[in-house]
């Protein structure tokens, strides 16, 4: 874990900016922008770029990855930029329980696989891109989109700490417990056989 540098003020401003920038909806304003209707309504309701991918507009949902991944990017490098490593994570565990806890939307976010690869790539890029590649390897080995992501979270902290950042080993580990919470539902399917797959025609 970082040394702690920082003041409790720091902190507790760090972790509001963090959160702050995680829990904008973008996956509910993009789709409202293009006139997609209301995610709340499409697929499992979720906001993350899976969903807006099932209204059938691939840019919208490109869109959506590219900026939930990037307000996890944002938090990290402001952070970074005025403050000390501890109050970095601090940051990029707020930005993440924003995106997956929205005070806008009742506490009812995404899944947080986004943003979980933009803080990763902004925090430690090594790490961020083991992260992509063992998503990669495990969606294409099972076509399930949700495997690759409990499969680079669980990787990430391994992964931490072989390529010389362990000391985000507690942050590591934290945000990987919180991927597979939000994912416990997908997990009872992959357990029954019922999750769906990647180009699965529903």
């Amino acid at each position: 874990m970082p040394a702690f540098d920082s003041s409790i003020a720091q902190m507790i401003l760090w972790a509001l900016v963090g959160y702050g920038l995680g829990s904008i909806p973008f996956g509910m304003l993009v789709a409202r922008v293009m006139g997609l209707g209301n995610l709340r309504d499409i697929g499992s309701g979720n906001i993350g770029a899976t969903n807006v991918l099932r209204t059938g507009n691939k840019t919208a949902a490109a869109l959506t990855l590219l900026l939930d991944g990037g307000k996890g990017v944002v938090a990290v490098l402001l952070a970074r930029a005025f403050a000390p490593e501890d109050s970095v994570q601090l940051a990029a565990l707020a930005a993440m329980l924003g995106h997956c806890y929205p005070i806008w939307l009742g506490f009812r976010g995404g899944k947080g696989v986004a943003t979980f690869f933009g803080i990763w790539l902004a925090l430690a890029w090594p790490v961020g891109l083991a992260c992509c590649a063992l998503w990669l390897a495990a969606a294409a080995v099972t076509r399930i989109s949700s495997m690759g992501a409990l499969v680079a979270a669980a990787g990430s902290t391994l992964c931490a700490v072989f390529l010389g950042y362990g000391t985000a080993l507690i942050f590591g580990g934290l945000v990987t417990i919180l991927v597979f919470w939000r994912h416990r539902d997908n997990i009872k399917r992959i357990r029954a056989g019922t999750e769906s797959r990647i180009g699965q025609k529903s």
